[in-house]
């Protein structure tokens, strides 16, 4: 027959229990010495030692079963008050299995997520954002912010291993497991997260506001009333200003310095800065209605940081036409109005300025490269060569970066590929012009301002000297640290700019047929047959170029269209789909066209033509790439639309490129942003 097992102390308290009989075999050998000195005295210890042993072995049976009982007892007592205390512990607490599913939860944790006791469905279901791969996997425990039913937490997860309890089971086999459970705690960071809120709703955000037209508004009204108007226009901005908490302050006659709450710039950017339409209706006779442009910081880790913010989104919204507002902070930049045409300069002083500094750098080096944008058009090729005549004229060495020529630039681009009064190295492709720059290089890069498109992005990093002169309007990409950089978004072509230029660099210039007809052909094709964005500066630079000798008839015939690509055309605006009845969208299907690019904008034109019609969206597929050509005349600013597609452009000819997308889905997507435009109140 077993013995039945029994409970053993060990430790601490069975060494104290056992100490007193140790200490009685003490006893016993001082017995005997005493024995030996005095036999009475002996006997008087002998009898000592039996009341001792049998009062000590009592004691120890006696209480020993009551010890053990107590202590299962407080074993049993303390685990339910910890079992109660973690019940009614105020940090919402939970377990997980190893698959997310809750097991368990205290009181706090079922305040929350306002479910009774008992509650066994995935964690997923209660915090969507708590997926299976946020689950801890590592003995390092994870950290979530959360948002919940309007309140902030932060949940810590943590891994329990299970493998040490599954091994001292006797009911479960236990090699090789692996399992565990998932403490989850939850920390409420609601109060401090308002109150992080309001210190952020507080800060300060810097902005600075330009008139753009001061001076051709003031010249449009009597000299008596030019003071009553100045008088108007500043009590309007202090007054809008002051709406919102803000402080204005004049710095200069058409220049203001703005300070306000970064929850007031919050407020105007969701009025969309109302401002700009309302500055519009001071009206005391004035022929020309007043625009600003303003720029915002916002968001900077100093109020330095969002001054210098704020001068960048001013130089944007100037270099975007003005009539805008602009708020940049540490992540992005976002635009607001920009609805109305910027007003063409009848002073051609800056152009005089700019032709002067690009002689001095052009002739501080030895050789210039110029380059456009990629698959290069009319007026990318046409400023190219017009700056070839800059360069030739100063005598320097001029190279033109073209390394993919489209059918519809071919005749054009032979005109001096096969021209013996050309250099054979007069256009080169990437490679050749990256042989050949250098320190002593200045690079002219025209008709585009985006870094990314450019014909050679690689030039950029390897010619300090960079010059721009461009007549898009600028985004958030720009070209950066350009020693000079001439961007006028009135301007209807870069070739239109490159021909007041030249008419500044001085008396020797002489532009040979070829290069007025290309310098023609830009202008033509970018006002397209000057119905676009034409000016008076338009005309007279090309009457310019018609006394050097530029043919309308040989401009004509360089760009007549193969047979495919009207085919491509007509069709293109045959299956024309008109969207909310003022928007025609369309797919220029140009396997056959020899560009199909060209045709894709030609057929956005000639949608145009249709009655009712505000603006026109072509989507061509060309080498992988989904190119889409936007197009309007005046109700609709197309460039704002192609930004949301990561394009951009003119206020009525704009276009993006899309990449890993049919040319369905893009039509898709310029639905789908038309539509949260309207939404949003961008487009009417």
């Amino acid at each position: 027959m077993s013995k039945k097992p029994r409970i053993k102390l060990k430790g601490r308290l069975k060494t104290f229990l056992q100490v007193f009989i140790y200490l009685g075999i003490i006893v016993l050998f001082v017995t005997v010495a005493v024995f030996t000195a005095d036999i009475t005295a002996g006997l008087i210890m002998v009898a000592f030692d039996l009341l001792y042993f049998i009062a000590i072995i009592y004691l120890y049976f006696y209480n020993r079963p009551i010890i053990i009982n107590e202590l299962v007892s407080f074993a049993t007592e303390y685990g339910q008050i910890q079992k109660k205390l973690l019940r009614e512990l105020e940090l919402p607490h939970a377990l997980l299995d190893d698959s997310g599913r809750v097991i368990w939860t205290n009181a706090a944790f079922e305040r929350v997520i306002h479910k009774e006791k008992g509650y066994r469905k995935s964690i997923t279901t209660l915090f969507p954002a708590v997926t299976a791969d946020k689950l801890p996997k590592s003995d390092d425990g994870v950290q979530l912010d959360i948002e919940y039913e309007e309140n902030f937490y932060v949940m810590k997860m943590k891994k329990i291993p299970l493998t040490e309890m599954a091994q001292n089971s006797d009911i479960i086999e236990a090699e090789g497991y692996q399992g565990y459970l998932i403490a989850v705690y939850m920390f409420d960071e609601t109060a401090l997260k308002l109150a992080l809120q309001e210190v952020d709703s507080q800060s300060l955000a810097a902005g600075l506001i330009y008139l753009d037209n001061y001076d051709e508004a003031l010249e449009s009204v009597e000299v008596v009333r030019r003071s009553l108007l100045t008088a108007l226009i500043d009590r309007k901005i202090n007054k809008y200003i002051a709406s919102c908490d803000g402080i204005s302050k004049k710095i200069e006659k058409d220049k203001y310095f703005v300070v306000m709450p970064k929850k007031a710039c919050q407020m105007l950017q969701e009025a969309r800065f109302d401002i700009l339409e309302d500055v519009k209706t001071v009206n005391i006779g004035n022929e020309m209605a007043v625009t600003l442009s303003i720029g915002m910081g916002i968001g900077g880790l100093s109020y330095a940081q969002n001054y210098e913010f704020a001068r960048n989104a001013i130089d944007l919204a100037l270099g975007r036409g003005g009539d805008q507002a602009v708020v940049k902070n540490p992540e992005n930049v976002i635009y607001y109005g920009g609805k109305s045409q910027q007003v063409e300069k009848s002073t051609r002083v800056k152009a005089r300025v700019k032709a002067h500094a690009l002689k001095e750098i052009i002739t501080s080096k030895d050789t210039v490269i110029v380059m456009g944008h990629r698959l290069g058009d009319a007026d990318s090729f046409g400023a190219s060569v017009g700056i070839y005549r800059v360069a030739k004229t100063l005598n320097r060495k001029c190279h033109i970066v073209l390394s993919d020529t489209t059918n519809s630039m071919k005749p054009l681009v032979d005109l001096f590929r096969e021209n013996p009064e050309y250099e054979e190295d007069m256009i080169l492709n990437n490679q050749q012009a990256m042989e050949i720059a250098g320190d002593n290089t200045v690079l002219v890069v025209v008709d585009v301002n985006k870094p990314s498109i450019t014909e050679c992005p690689e030039l950029l990093k390897m010619c300090k000297s960079i010059v721009v002169f461009d007549h898009h309007r600028q985004g958030s990409e720009v070209i950066e640290n350009a020693t000079l950089s001439y961007v006028e978004p009135y301007a209807s072509s870069a070739c239109e700019m490159v021909s007041e230029i030249l008419q500044y660099i001085g008396e020797s210039v002489k532009i040979h047929t070829e290069e007025a007809d290309s310098l023609y052909s830009g202008i033509v094709v970018d006002t397209n047959n000057f119905n676009n964005k034409t000016g008076v500066r338009t005309f007279e630079a090309a009457a310019f170029l018609r006394r050097n000798g530029a043919d309308v008839t040989r401009v004509r015939k360089l760009f007549r269209e193969e047979a495919n690509d009207y085919k491509a055309k007509a069709d293109a605006v045959s299956q024309a789909e008109i969207y909310r009845g003022v928007y025609a969208l369309s797919i220029c299907i140009g396997e056959e066209a020899s560009s199909p690019t060209v045709v894709g904008a030609q057929a956005a034109n000639e949608l145009l033509n249709i009655k009712g019609v505000k603006a026109s969206f072509v989507c061509t597929e060309y080498q992988g790439q989904i190119y889409v050509s936007a197009r309007s005349i005046d109700e609709v600013n197309v460039q704002l639309i192609m930004e949301k597609l990561g394009g951009g452009g003119h206020i009525n000819v704009a276009g993006a490129q899309l990449e890993n997308i049919t040319v369905y889905d893009a039509l898709a997507k310029i639905k789908d942003v038309l539509d949260k435009m309207i939404e949003g109140g961008e487009l009417k």
